[in-house]
């Protein structure tokens, strides 16, 4: 294996407050940097890829590390969505694994206990949802379940179960106990919240009953463990829905009155949009306002989040007094070693969060998450991948990347840490493809994060040689004298509007200008009415209309979705999007296609009742589907037949030429072209190239 340069000793002296010491009741974190709980797509399907992956951050600094959401008992569960579960002893070997997985690396293991209650369907268990009040289930699906009020008996029987559960996290060896009152789902909430809590009785009405339950909990916390573990309380700051919900101001009172009630208080944003929200509507540190001045109302530490990716920023959290420990979740999968590369003075070699929120969408599509920065994220257990450690090259010397867009260039900087001998050929003068683009998009700056990290890492390898402003054609290719050639050319959009609603193109008649998102990105400004047809249903549909209002047009928006920008409710974006087109006077139509172009306008048909309008405009821009920008593929597959001629081994297509994607696609497809080169070829016998995990047969 090669390790990457260290240096340990080397830490910027302005950052010592980072990696000082702390107690946690009756633990102590050796640093400041806490990994707070976060969900990936794996849950009990994928333990062991759950497992390494949080191993990983320990051995990256991390001090606390915890889990995901842990569902504690069998009568509360948000199926379909795959979350880790304690609900008997049988899930205890599973976490237990999980824990000595974070103490192979030095960190506190955290385990976060949640009882989703309304925020639970029970679709898998069967079971009737209980809530403090009777009302329908609130889940990202509007399941239509309705969850019963509970009695005294439940909650005394809620009580019980969270004891079993608190001794099971004893015997699979946590260190922390994280109650799981935040983002609308844990029950804690749910009693403190008025929006969720309609109760008379002791347990409902003023904030000292409505707290009554996350005292009792914490309190029987303590009784079962002891001076054993650390019982932190993890709580919404603000549900900003209007006259009912949990209040900023009621935290504060909640906080003054019960300061030294848990060991440790996390403060996380009312709903899980605002407190993950992506980079194009959130700031770093954004939740700074709603944090400062909580912990002068305590002698406990605090933690809170808000994308932390700058080491700086962290420092000014623990010297202004707002934070003891710096919370992060994303940014701790984009960089599971940040810490210990502030630690040994790497600043510079962090993988900074670019907050597109990818990894949430493994949680929302019930698949594994992914990360547009860290390709190695969730592939460490099943392909062995490591974020920071890479095998040495294979028996070949030298490689051809054509192409410095995400894949190229992720491909060349894995490949040069590889020990390869690497020329990237650009036909641009700029590096970073699309990524370069689209980071000069509205809201989106951050993701240039993805090309400035990679382009810095090239720079420092002697071995990858850059040469930007080269079109290289399919003889040049041949010639250049490299055993393997990796085509990373890209994609263009389309401007027929072939995608998901037309699978052939838009019928035309007349010469109304017809724009794509490449043109806009290139800079032209189509002036006056301009219709934005959205077929992709991502974000570029929503950043293209608000672009075009900052350059002076009128903008309707159109799609045959029912939501704009509809794959963005698995990145939490999708609500955020609607309301700032209109605040911008975006003019909005759903369930609904553009299905003629005139010279005057275009043909708008409702995709239920097939009902047409025709809608004036001066332009159109589709934002339908991307195609593989392929031709030198296409040539140099013609010319096979010449390849050993000119010593050449192998060519391989990868990214949006060998299939238009995300962005975070794209950069796996990179890394995985470096690692997987010159490696032995799958067998029929073993044909998975990545490790899985399947359920025992129980007995009958």
């Amino acid at each position: 294996m090669s390790d990457t340069k260290t240096s340990a000793g080397n830490r910027d002296p302005r950052y010592d407050c980072l990696f000082e010491p702390l107690a946690i009741g009756p633990v102590t974190t050796r640093n400041r940097f806490y990994q707070v709980p976060h969900c990936n797509g794996g849950g009990y399907r994928d333990p062991s890829a759950v497992a390494r992956m949080r191993e990983i951050k320990a051995e990256g600094g991390w001090g606390v590390v915890f889990t995901e959401q842990v569902e504690m008992h069998h009568s509360s569960e948000i199926s379909p969505y795959i979350e880790l579960r304690l609900w008997d002893d049988n899930d205890i070997p599973m976490l237990a694994r999980m824990a000595d997985s974070m103490h192979n690396g030095q960190a506190l293991a955290g385990i976060e206990l949640a009882y989703p209650g309304i925020n639970g369907p029970n679709l898998y268990t069967r079971e009737v949802p209980m809530a403090p009040t009777a009302l329908p289930v609130r889940t990202f699906t509007n399941d239509p379940v309705s969850a019963r009020s509970m009695t005294k008996r439940d909650i005394s029987n809620l009580r019980q179960w969270h004891r079993q559960a608190f001794r099971r996290a004893r015997t699979a060896g946590y260190d922390l106990i994280c109650l799981y009152g935040a983002h609308g789902f844990g029950v804690i909430q749910h009693f403190l919240s008025t929006l969720t809590n309609h109760r008379t009785d002791e347990y409902g009405g003023s904030l000292s009953n409505r707290t009554r339950l996350m005292r009792e909990l914490i309190s029987d916390a303590k009784d079962e463990v002891g001076d054993t573990m650390g019982i932190t309380l993890r709580l919404s700051l603000h549900e900003l829905v209007g006259e009912l919900g949990f209040t900023n101001e009621e935290v504060r009172e909640l906080v003054s009155e019960h300061s030294d009630l848990p060991d440790l208080w996390d403060l996380a944003h009312g709903s899980w949009e605002d407190c993950s929200g992506a980079s194009r509507f959130k700031e770093e540190a954004a939740q700074q306002s709603l944090v400062m001045g909580i912990r002068e109302l305590t002698d406990r530490p605090v933690v809170g989040v808000g994308r932390f990716t700058s080491p700086d920023v962290m420092v000014r959290q623990i010297k202004s007094g707002v934070l003891d420990l710096i919370g992060c979740a994303r940014p701790s999968i984009a960089d599971p070693w940040l810490p210990r590369k502030i630690d040994e003075g790497r600043v510079d070699d962090i993988r900074e969060c670019i907050g597109c929120n990818m990894c949430i969408t493994g949680d929302m599509t019930m698949s594994l998450s992914r990360c547009t920065q860290n390709p190695t994220f969730m592939e460490e257990w099943r392909r062995d991948w490591h974020p920071e450690i890479i095998t040495r090259k294979g028996t070949s010397n030298n490689v051809l990347v054509v192409g410095a867009g995400p894949a190229g260039l992720e491909a060349s900087r894995a490949l040069g840490q590889r020990g390869y001998e690497v020329v990237l050929a650009e036909a641009t003068v700029t590096l970073g493809g699309r990524v370069s683009l689209e980071s000069a998009l509205p809201g989106l700056s951050a993701w240039a994060r993805v090309r400035d990290y990679r382009t810095w890492q090239i720079s420092q390898m002697a071995n990858v040689s850059v040469y930007p402003e080269n079109t290289l054609t399919a003889s040049d290719v041949l010639s250049f004298g490299s055993e393997h050639v990796a085509l990373a050319t890209g994609s263009r959009w389309r401007n027929d509007g072939v995608a998901r609603y037309h699978v052939r193109p838009i019928p035309t008649q007349g010469n109304l200008p017809v724009y794509t998102p490449d043109d806009v990105m290139a800079g032209a400004a189509p002036q006056g009415r301009v219709v934005v047809f959205d077929d992709d249903h991502y974000y570029m549909g929503s950043v293209i209309a608000e672009a075009l209002v900052e350059r002076g047009a009128h903008v309707t928006l159109v799609t045959p979705s029912a939501y704009v920008s509809e794959w963005t409710l698995n990145t939490l974006e999708q609500g955020f999007i609607h309301k700032r087109l209109v605040e911008l006077g975006v003019d909005i139509r759903r369930n609904t296609a553009v299905t003629e172009l005139y010279d005057t306008g275009v043909c708008c048909t409702d995709t239920y009742s097939e009902q047409s309008t025709d809608v004036s405009c001066d332009a159109v821009v589709l934002v339908s589907s991307r195609l593989a920008n392929d031709v030198l593929w296409q040539e140099l597959r013609g010319m096979e037949n010449e390849w050993a001629d000119h010593g050449v081994k192998s060519i391989r297509v990868i990214g949006d030429a060998e299939s238009p994607a995300p962005i975070a696609w794209a950069t796996f497809a990179g890394h995985r072209y470096a690692r997987e080169l010159d490696e032995p070829a799958r067998t029929p016998e073993s044909p998975l190239p990545f490790k899985r995990e399947l359920a025992r047969l129980a007995g009958s």
